[in-house]
């Protein structure tokens, strides 16, 4: 059975070869669905806030209730785990968080984005970036000493740690994605028709939206709190 990402197309921009793959266009339609809920969203609060203000303010209700709830409970978590000082992060990997989400859940239907490795390392890169931003923003000093610790003869191996951890936490959620439509894939190459129907349904709860969700809720966690200690605005290490 063959795992690999299909190609579907092949684009050459200005010289450049343009791979348009399994994955590239997964992630459009994850993209696309996040983009058209959000606006359904704005229009449906929108039209609330026109057809009673005050009560929109004061006293919230139905999907408003819902999204704010949401949003207050990833700001709090982006507080608790990287400190108030970061809390502006929140924007960020709130769209990481629920992107990555999607892209997991998508697995019941399409072969999740997440479930190849430039797109997790790309998302784990731009973590890194932060995290050696807000060190030299917060604490440029102990940052750049943190190198040379516990003496100078180890700054090899510090950066060698460092630039090691977006590997693992791509490969962290890569392994576990790819893994999971791999056991489907031969479930669904070697089970009978009739029970392709039935059986299948359980591992997809459990691969797809169960670890779905918690392989998205470590990737942010681990991000956030790689970011807020590099920072010293947390206290986990």
């Amino acid at each position: 059975m063959d795992f690999s990402v299909r190609n579907f197309a092949t684009l050459e921009i200005f010289g450049i070869e343009v791979w348009i793959t399994e994955t590239l266009v997964n992630m459009w339609i994850v993209m696309a669905i996040m983009i058209g809920l959000a606006i359904v969203i704005r229009i449906k609060l929108y039209l609330n806030k026109k057809a009673d203000p005050d009560a929109y303010i004061n006293n919230p209700k139905g999907l408003q209730n819902v999204i704010e709830t949401i949003v207050e409970t990833f700001d709090g978590f982006v507080r608790k785990t990287a400190g108030d000082r970061l809390a502006y992060l929140g924007h960020w990997f709130f769209t990481v968080f629920f992107f990555i989400l999607f892209s997991n859940f998508s697995g019941i239907l399409l072969r999740p984005p997440t479930a190849d490795w430039t797109v997790t390392f790309a998302m784990a890169l731009a973590t890194f970036i932060l995290i050696q931003a807000m060190g030299l923003k917060y604490r440029p000093k102990a940052y750049l000493k943190s190198f040379f610790q516990p003496i100078f003869l180890f700054f090899p191996l510090n950066v060698i740690g460092e630039l090691a951890r977006p590997v693992s936490l791509s490969f962290r959620l890569f392994g576990n994605i790819l893994g999971g439509a791999i056991i489907l894939g031969l479930i669904y190459g070697i089970a009978p028709v009739v029970a392709r129907f039935i059986f299948p349904v359980a591992l997809h709860i459990y691969f797809d939206l169960a670890m779905g969700f918690l392989q998205t809720y470590i990737f942010t966690v681990l991000s956030l709190s790689f970011i807020g200690s590099m920072a010293g605005t947390n206290e986990s290490v």
